[in-house]
């Protein structure tokens, strides 16, 4: 079993989609091993998206992910990483597959309802970024 972070972005908690998103992990076959809600200082989300630093839109991405609340959750599953990314649809919801999360309930390109790991190895580190294993069942 594979597993994989998934993150409630602000807009997807400030729109009220959280319930419906959560709903979806669970008819999507994933177990959830973790859930925090949680609002992220600036500081803390400069670190989480690191591996952006050098591009045009880190700036604005911290400031929006530390702009409201969040759901963080490590999900588990076959394929986690994957599928999860197959459920959230492009980036861009403009470009997202219809009946997929981002399509449904992103606003935007960047206010885009969800965040997926994009590798089991980044999913590792991202999943150990909000929980600890004693944290994960």
């Amino acid at each position: 079993m594979e597993k994989t972070l998934i993150i409630l972005k602000p807009d997807a908690i400030k729109n009220k989609h959280a319930g419906h998103i959560i709903s979806r992990i669970e008819s999507e076959g994933f177990k959830i091993c973790g859930l925090r809600y949680l609002k992220l200082s600036k500081a803390d989300a400069e670190k989480f998206y690191a591996v952006h630093k050098e591009r045009p839109f880190y700036s604005d991405l911290c400031s929006y992910m530390s702009s409201g609340p969040v759901i963080a959750a490590a999900l588990q599953r076959e394929s986690a990483v994957a599928k999860w990314r197959e459920v959230i649809g492009a980036t861009d919801p403009a470009q997202a597959a219809p009946g997929t999360i981002r399509a449904l309930y992103a606003e935007s390109k960047e206010a885009n309802a969800v965040h997926g790991s994009d590798s089991a190895e980044n999913a590792a580190a991202e999943i150990a970024f909000f929980f600890k294993e004693s944290e994960l069942l």
